[in-house]
């Protein structure tokens, strides 16, 4: 299975549904997604107070480009804060988090196989 084909459409018609995880602050829009493969395009949201920390460090079997959209959030493990206009390109296997935001963020997702 493959990504579904869609011409432009209003992103809002799409949903937030609560993440893995299960952390009500913790909400992604799915823009397209190959099930069978992990591959996706999402809106990840991290409302005023979101801590990932129960998830801990997350390492991805794909490539994952990230671009915040909107507000900030820190990498507890690495102790910075990135805020928008900021992008990371994620090789597979790349450590990172666990996230915290005080103010929210919204980010715009990109992942892909790594082969």
């Amino acid at each position: 299975m493959s990504k579904r084909e869609r011409e432009f459409f209003p992103v809002a018609d799409v949903e937030f549904t609560v993440c893995q995880g299960d952390d009500p602050k913790i909400t992604e829009r799915v823009l397209s997604a190959d099930p069978a493969t992990g591959v996706a395009t999402r809106i990840l949201r991290y409302a005023p107070g979101a801590d990932s920390t129960p998830m801990g460090v997350q390492r991805h079997d794909f490539w994952e480009e990230v671009y915040i959209l909107e507000g900030s959030f820190t990498d507890l493990t690495l102790g910075e804060t990135f805020s928008a206009g900021m992008y990371a390109c994620r090789p597979p296997g790349m450590p990172h988090g666990p996230w915290r935001s005080e103010e929210g963020v919204t980010t715009f997702e990109v992942r892909y196989p790594a082969a």
